[in-house]
């Protein structure tokens, strides 16, 4: 998961080597922190925060199959 994630921010940013992806699980869920270089904050998050909906949608629907609800917070 920290590949996908990786892989659809890495063409938004301007910083690519910047991006860090972090896991921490619980008992009931899996929580992903994306720390991104702060000029680059605002290309992942986007107009209204479409881009950082459009990123939770996909890495959401990839840990479908997984009984533990996912979560992404974009520091």
């Amino acid at each position: 998961m920290k590949a996908l994630i990786e892989t659809i921010v890495t063409p938004l940013v301007d910083y690519p080597d910047d991006i860090v992806v972090t896991e921490n699980e619980e008992e009931h869920k899996i929580v992903y922190h994306l720390t991104v270089n702060p000029d680059d904050v605002g290309k992942v998050i986007g107009k209204n925060g479409r881009i950082a909906k459009a990123i939770r949608t996909v890495v959401y629907a990839a840990g479908s199959d997984t009984k533990k609800r996912i979560y992404l917070d974009i520091m």
